[in-house]
């Protein structure tokens, strides 16, 4: 969540970053006149306590006491009053403030959408081939790795089911990603993939997405659309110890989105399913940490991709088409030979202490003092899109796809 205060204190400049990331100005300018009013009636409501203060001192030995008494009565009422319209200021302002975004960070380009984001690097070199590559749903069905008519009939459209060698090497790279995220450091978990309301408001999912996001009809239940909200709530409404930090950790889960805003794009193959499955990274810092550990994270992932031989690249991502709760991402799009074209595969962002402060994730620092930490998460990576790359980029002329060597010991 949004600092109110820094937002309230320095109106112009914060406008300025939030109308970059798509806020309907017209949004910012009613909080403008809320700060505004509030400020008004908190100051009624201080004088009307003032006066409350210093003459309920004065009653005792007060010339006219029944006058006074019926002055403080009055007054009394008028604070009730004030309170009520002050605290009904308050919540509105904190209603609205749960569908800001956060800032972005100074160093993130300002620009409209995707076709604004800044290529930072390329990964190695993308494969060529001497015959017309396939797509991996071509190939997919020729092979019998995967079934999209079973799994459209048993569900609706953008389901799939795997099958024969496509289901293991799908479970190989989920075996192969963990392994490799443990070696760099991050702790192993396995996390509900229900949650309820609360976990879902504490990583921004809600309100602002719920359109997005699958419900139990008769449970505060969610399915979770990554691990990282499940992964971040761990540690809501927890004071966490100065030594403690950094925590860094990686999950696998399955993960579900409605994919309500996405009709027409990638309605063949893989790359855009309801159901996928991922493994996330997640970290919680120190405000000082939260730069090293992004650094850390983004290399783990595009390691991890190149000890897998895929050519990517890192794009850091404009204001434009920044996420919800991201002060900066960086993206990585691995190369796919079958549509000749980078496609997105991760995504690392630092959420500074935008989560935090809506999670209530606070930690000691040298002084003894409890502040908001920090919050970090990235694709680790997602495992369709993966298996996707390895499909298209491993192709051979007779259609067969050639398993990359760091994953034979899993087969």
């Amino acid at each position: 969540m949004l600092d109110l205060k820094r937002l309230q204190n320095d109106f112009e400049l914060v406008s300025k970053k939030l109308e970059a990331k798509k806020v309907d100005p017209s949004l910012l300018a009613e909080l403008k006149e809320l700060f505004i009013k509030l400020k008004d009636e908190r100051n009624k409501l201080e004088n009307l306590q003032a006066f409350q203060n210093k003459f309920s001192k004065d009653l005792a030995n007060a010339e006219n006491k029944d006058k006074l008494k019926n002055e403080l009565s009055e007054n009394k009422a008028k604070i009730s009053s004030q309170n009520k319209i002050v605290s009904e200021l308050e919540d509105k302002l904190e209603q609205i403030s749960h569908s800001i975004p956060n800032l972005p960070d100074d160093d993130v380009p300002f620009g409209d959408d995707e076709n604004d984001n800044v290529e930072l690097k390329k990964v190695l070199t993308p494969v060529e081939f001497d015959f017309k590559a396939k797509e991996h749903f071509e190939l997919g069905e020729e092979l019998d790795w995967l079934d999209f008519v079973r799994g459209v009939k048993i569900a609706t459209s953008r389901f799939c089911v795997l099958k024969n060698e496509g289901a293991l090497l799908n479970r190989a790279l989920i075996n192969y990603m963990i392994d490799f995220n443990i070696k760099r450091g991050f702790s192993l978990m396995n996390v509900p993939y229900l949650v309820n309301s609360n976990t879902m408001f504490g990583t921004g999912q809600l309100p602002k997405f719920k359109d997005d996001m699958y419900k139990s009809e008769d449970e505060d239940l969610y399915l979770i659309s990554t691990s990282e909200i499940s992964l971040t709530n761990l540690y809501s409404n927890e004071i966490l110890s100065y030594e403690s930090l950094p925590i860094k950790m990686t999950a696998y889960s399955a993960c579900f989105r409605k994919e309500a805003g996405s009709a027409g794009r990638d309605t063949r193959g893989i790359i855009r399913q309801h159901q996928f499955e991922k493994v996330e990274l997640v970290s919680i810092t120190r405000a000082e940490q939260s730069d090293i550990v992004f650094e850390e994270m983004l290399s783990c992932a595009s390691d991890l991709l190149s000890s897998l031989g895929l050519a990517h690249r890192h794009l850091l991502l404009c204001t434009g088409d920044l996420g919800f709760s991201a002060a900066k991402t960086v993206d990585l799009e691995v190369y796919l030979a079958g549509q000749d074209k980078y496609r997105e595969i991760s995504s690392v962002s630092n959420c500074r202490d935008f989560q935090a402060r809506r999670a209530k994730i606070r930690y000691k620092d040298e002084k003894g003092k409890n502040v908001l930490a920090h919050t970090l998460n990235g694709s680790s990576l997602a495992v369709g899109r993966t298996l996707v790359a390895i499909m298209e980029n491993y192709q051979e002329k007779d259609g067969k796809i050639r398993i990359p060597d760091a994953l034979r010991k899993y087969f």
